[in-house]
């Protein structure tokens, strides 16, 4: 059968979008991809439609390393509503359970806040993106199904509260992969026994990503202007691991590494994932292996 030829133009990079309040992450990545006119894109990381904020786009040989970005930390800043809990813990939720939280006190807030810092079990919400058998919990949750869900061991870096007036809490936490923000408001309305949910989420940082971010309105107004404006603002594939340590290669070590095999490279890091360079040009990344060699693992196509 002949392999259909796709649609778009060969774009490679990564895209910090702002996502905007009230959509999918999917259909902003669809935007934005149809914007760019690009043939391949991803993004790193749902963010409910009630949030906003951080949500890279990789664009072509980007994708290589999105999983990367997935696996990063993150950094959230909320804003959580004590004395009411909701069907999905946000805003859009029905309403569960209304408790008078009129005697809780900013010190009664500062004092819990630290039981929530390292590593912590959290049980993923029903309204998630999780499977069972093959279902999206969320969509079992619409149906009026809950099933039973494993809890897991996630890491809180920081709690930091920012203000705390009426019932409304605004706080910002660093996070581990795998964390859910409106279980862990959740969570710390339960300890201090009034209950809550989230009525505001924004992402603020993904890994190595704390820098500006782009609006839809921008990218628009750079369509305007033409393919070179918005390709002008995309970072470099390497931007997605730049935590990493680079190695840089010989002509002879590029050519092996090229073919798929692993090489020596004198003053390489002794262990974990590396950025692999032909002299100064990205070619990919890499792990050293038990025997002290680079191996590929994820290499950028040349023309990237």
């Amino acid at each position: 059968m002949a392999r259909r030829n796709r649609k778009g133009r060969p774009v490679n990079g990564v895209l910090l979008l702002d996502k905007p309040l009230g959509i999918s992450s999917n259909k902003a990545l669809q935007q934005v991809k149809n914007i760019y006119s690009a043939t391949k894109a991803g993004h790193t990381g749902s963010l409910d439609p009630l949030a906003t904020g951080m949500l890279p786009i990789c664009f072509g040989e980007a994708t290589k390393i999105s999983a990367f970005l997935l696996d990063a930390d993150k950094r959230y800043r909320f804003t959580c509503q004590l004395g009411i809990t909701t069907t999905t813990g946000d805003a859009e939720g029905e309403v569960l359970e209304s408790r008078d939280a009129s005697a809780i006190k900013q010190a009664d807030i500062e004092y819990v806040l630290p039981d929530f810092i390292g590593d912590i079990i959290q049980v993923p919400p029903m309204y998630s993106a999780l499977k069972h058998n093959g279902q999206r919990l969320y969509k079992l949750a619409r149906e009026g199904i809950e099933v039973e869900r494993k809890a897991r061991t996630i890491t809180i870096y920081d709690i930091v509260l920012h203000s705390f007036e009426g019932d409304l809490l605004d706080l910002e936490v660093s996070c581990s992969k795998g964390t859910y923000v409106r279980t862990l408001a959740e969570d710390i309305g339960e300890v201090l026994g009034c209950g809550a949910h989230i009525t505001k989420l924004r992402r603020l940082s993904v890994g190595p990503y704390q820098g500006e971010m782009i609006t839809a309105e921008q990218l628009y107004e750079l369509a305007r202007q033409g393919n070179d404006a918005l390709d002008k603002i995309l970072l470099p594939i390497e931007s997605g691991v730049a935590d990493w340590p680079d190695v840089r290669l010989g002509a002879d070590a590029a050519f092996y590494i090229g073919q798929g095999q692993a090489v020596l490279v004198p003053n390489a890091p002794t262990e974990g994932w590396v950025r692999i360079y032909d002299q100064q040009k990205f070619i990919g990344v890499g792990e050293i292996q038990d025997d002290g060699r680079v191996a590929p693992r994820r290499m950028i196509q040349a023309s990237a």
